[in-house]
């Protein structure tokens, strides 16, 4: 069965409502292009078609959307275009194909398949620094929006007691516990399929957590986050681009957050904040 982009058109005040509404709908991320298009996947033209109309009648004639079909091609391999080792902070993030280590505790070795995280997107990058930044030894981690596990297996690696993943894609799951075997972490790290918001305060209190996802879901979670994290314990949100950062930072400081670093890489940016 072929995949269908969906293309949608709104105004710039209910673009960030529309793009959480896409993600829930379609349990895949969703670019946001420098014109303010939402771009978002969906496998067949039948669900694009099901999708559109459900968009209309949810946000109404001032929200427009087109569906085209992608080219056919095996997504299977396709994910593998490109990528090659990286070196951040401490960690060095590979895909299996090439001559590594796994068992190295400086090394990460990630296949994402369809799953999001390979370590090539400006927002991971943002995100693994952070993390090298303020993880300690011992700290309980838990990653929302999790995907390919990159995040949280590189917190294994880097000394974290034990952490989990959180993704609502069903199919992310599997692809990230198989790189935790891959990794030689699989008996500290955990991956669930789920809702983030329901989720996360069940599984805390942690010392550290992340959250690699768009603006406005960060947004959404500030009191989720609050609640999951343990005294004194550090959040770091990323999957933001820099022009992001002010209205990112002004919620943090409505939510009683105190920004303590930030990262950028190209155009995503990322920080690290404590809740007051």
């Amino acid at each position: 069965m072929s995949w269908c982009a969906v293309d949608v058109v709104s105004p710039a005040d209910e673009r960030d409502a529309i793009a959480a509404w896409l993600v829930g709908r379609t349990g895949q991320a969703v670019e946001e292009r420098t014109d303010g298009t939402l771009v978002g996947v969906v496998e067949g033209e039948r669900a694009a078609g099901a999708l559109l109309r459900e968009l209309q009648a949810a946000f109404g004639a001032r929200t427009a959307g087109a569906s085209r079909v992608l080219p056919d091609f095996d997504w299977r391999l396709r994910w593998r275009d490109g990528l090659g080792p990286r070196r951040l902070g401490r960690l060095t993030v590979t895909p299996s194909w090439t001559q590594t280590d796994s068992a190295s505790g400086s090394t990460v070795v990630i296949d994402p398949e369809t799953a999001f995280g390979s370590g090539e997107h400006g927002s991971t990058r943002t995100a693994l620094l952070l993390l090298d930044r303020h993880i300690q030894p011992g700290h309980r981690v838990l990653d929302l929006g999790s995907g390919s596990g990159i995040l949280a297996i590189a917190a294994a690696k880097l000394g974290a007691a034990r952490a989990t993943g959180i993704d609502l894609d069903p199919e992310a799951e599997p692809i990230a516990r198989a790189n935790a075997e891959r990794n030689g972490v699989a008996a500290r790290v955990r991956f669930l399929t789920g809702d983030a918001a329901v989720l996360a305060p069940l599984l805390g209190p942690v010392e550290l957590l992340l959250s690699n996802i768009l603006r406005s879901l960060n947004q959404h979670l500030l009191p989720i986050v609050r609640a999951s994290l343990a005294p004194g314990g550090c959040a770091v949100f990323a999957g933001m681009e820099q022009f992001e950062r002010d209205q990112f930072l002004a919620a943090l400081e409505a939510a009683g957050y105190s920004v303590i670093d930030e990262a950028t890489d190209e155009l995503w940016w990322g920080v690290a904040a404590r809740a007051g």
